[in-house]
């Protein structure tokens, strides 16, 4: 139980917990090693004091520096050992976390980044990690492993002498106490911190982004007036909470240190009044040297650590989030994509209401209507991207909730009308299709999706990197790569969002070539805003404020008059309007 909760707290993997458990006894060793040398100095002390006071021989230096090499040797190995287990392995743990997490991300639906800010999932994964990093190899170890050495020592010094053990170790829990009082404090700094990180982090993200638009407005001087600002304001916020931690921490570490003077005080008094040696607070006073050393780090980074708990709960809660999982085998029954009373609520905002519809295989199923009218959540909950709230969506006679995610959208290839495409060349943009096809194959795929002739006036050909999301491209090129994955892939159902919506005439032209050879004999589901798009379509489902109120063939939906015909009809109005 204590595991689980100590993994919690501090977001470690099963292998991290054994990691900080490593860390902890070696810094008991290490500690009580430091320990020995103290010991060693008290038994030279003690013969030279029989010397001066019983005028017994010196000791010999034999025994006096085999001990003092034995000390060294033993040092030494066991601070290299405490530096294997509170650095080096930390190391593994960090990368073992950013892996546990891009896994988690991987499974969850498409919703929760929806509800996420990128760049505050980002500063998880990165600025978190390396805050928890900083606790895992800087605190843990040596924070829990002085608690036990302290223990252990204090102990020991109450059997030579109650009194003076009080004197030297009574500043500790006070210490201690105050810091653990100043969490909350150090809590709300830390989130007060982050969120200002956040939108400096944002205000940057936004103006590299939207540079152009920036520009083209005249709006430099006032975005970067309020960039500014939004700095201005992060660095406030992180010297008032350094400053405030700053204080806790020096208070706790003189209050810590008034041990030193009590005990010499202490010590003194019971001297004079003959209830103690000279030689027993000469122990104390060397122990006192050393016994406060293994605090020394821990209370510069305590404060980390409780600040380090935002962290934490920011990465378990990626962890708390459901999965989308089901069966990892997918065997359909044929690929109709059959819609039943389906019902999708996003943010308590209800987007679909009672739709049910049949996208049939080998057919054309076109989606259309006003914008807002859940046509791309149609296509998004077809492929589980997001889940249903309300009916079922069943693909070959398999309700698709029951179905993980990679193994469904294995039988779906989607082309879109805003391409991703990754900083990489041109053959292994295609090739994300299908992995592990052969250059042979990809170049297949190029040829039918038209894309050579473009390809071959590239400086490297399909070796020519494309650019940060494939900058060095126009949109007709981008869209016809994105078909030739599509068709590298050759799955059996394909959706299309606006896949010819923002391109020339002439790469309309090709663009609808490609897909032609695309969409044979599949499972097809289009959505579109010309109407002349889908005026070839098989099926068409006419979607108004989240409720399919008309479904058909082009021509019996021309019949019925109604939304179809009245978007047909503006359309076609439109078409006829010029200049002047």
């Amino acid at each position: 139980m204590f595991s689980k909760k100590f993994q919690r707290k501090y977001a470690l993997t099963d292998q991290g917990v054994k990691n900080a458990k490593q860390g902890t006894f070696w810094t008991v060793v290490v500690n009580l090693t430091v320990m020995g040398g103290m010991a060693i100095l008290y038994l030279l002390m003690d013969g030279f004091m029989d010397t001066l006071t019983d005028g017994a021989p010196l000791p010999g230096a034999v025994l006096p520096v085999v001990l003092v090499l034995l000390f060294l040797l033993l040092s030494f190995l066991t601070h290299l050992q405490q530096y294997k287990a509170t650095y080096g392995l930390v190391y593994g743990e960090v990368k073992a976390t950013r892996l546990r997490l891009a896994e988690r991300l991987r499974k969850l639906p498409l919703g929760y980044f929806g509800r996420r800010d990128l760049a505050d999932l980002t500063e998880t994964i990165m600025g978190d990690v390396n805050r928890m990093e900083h606790v895992w190899s800087h605190v843990l170890g040596y924070l829990y492993g002085a608690y036990i050495s302290t223990g252990i020592i204090a102990i020991c010094l109450l059997v030579y002498d109650w009194r003076l053990m009080i004197a030297c170790l009574w500043g500790v829990p006070v210490a201690f106490g105050l810091l653990f009082g100043s969490r909350k404090s150090a809590a709300r700094s830390s989130e007060a911190a982050k969120a200002a990180a956040l939108r400096v982090s944002d205000g940057i993200q936004e103006a590299l982004e939207n540079v152009r638009e920036i520009r083209a407005t005249n709006q430099e001087e006032r975005y970067l007036a309020g960039l500014n600002a939004k700095i201005d304001q992060h660095e406030k916020v992180t010297i008032r909470g350094e400053l405030t931690n700053g204080l806790f921490v020096n208070a706790a570490s003189v209050i810590m240190r008034l041990g030193v003077a009590t005990t010499i005080l202490t010590g003194a008094n019971l001297i004079l009044s003959g209830r103690i040696s000279f030689l027993l607070l000469f122990l104390f006073l060397l122990v006192i040297t050393r016994i406060y050393a293994p605090f020394d780090q821990s209370l510069a980074l305590i404060a980390e650590m409780f600040i380090s708990q935002v962290s934490a709960d920011r990465i378990n809660e990626i962890y708390d989030t459901p999965i989308a999982g089901g069966a990892e085998v997918f065997r359909p029954k044929g690929h109709d994509i059959v819609f039943d009373h389906v019902g999708f609520a996003y943010d308590k905002k209800q987007v679909l209401r009672d739709v049910s519809f049949t996208a049939r295989e080998g057919e054309v199923t076109a989606l259309v209507g006003p914008s807002g009218s859940g046509k791309s959540t149609c296509a998004r909950l077809a492929a589980r991207l997001w889940d249903v709230t309300e009916g079922t969506i069943r693909v070959g006679g398999v309700d698709i909730s029951t179905v993980d995610p990679e193994a469904l959208l294995a039988d779906y290839s989607m082309v879109f009308q805003d391409v991703v495409l990754f900083d990489d060349t041109v053959m292994e943009n295609i090739r994300l299709g299908r992995r592990g096809a052969t250059d042979e194959e990809v170049r297949a795929a190029s040829r039918a999706a038209n894309c050579e002739e473009f390809i071959q006036r590239l400086p490297q050909g399909y070796d020519t990197p494309v650019g940060e999301n494939g900058t060095r491209l126009s949109g007709g090129e981008r869209q016809r790569i994105s078909i030739a994955r599509a068709l590298l892939k050759d799955a059996p159902i394909v959706l299309l969002d606006e896949a010819t919506a923002s391109l020339d005439v002439e790469n309309e032209t090709k663009v609808q070539g490609a897909l032609s050879r695309l969409l044979q004999g599949k499972t097809v589901l289009v959505i579109a805003h010309r109407m002349r798009t889908v005026a070839g379509a098989d099926h068409i489902v006419v979607l108004e404020n989240g409720r399919a109120v008309q479904q058909g063939s082009p021509a019996e939906l021309m019949e019925q008059g109604g939304l179809y015909r009245h978007m047909v009809e503006l359309q076609s109005e439109s078409a006829r309007w010029k200049l002047g």
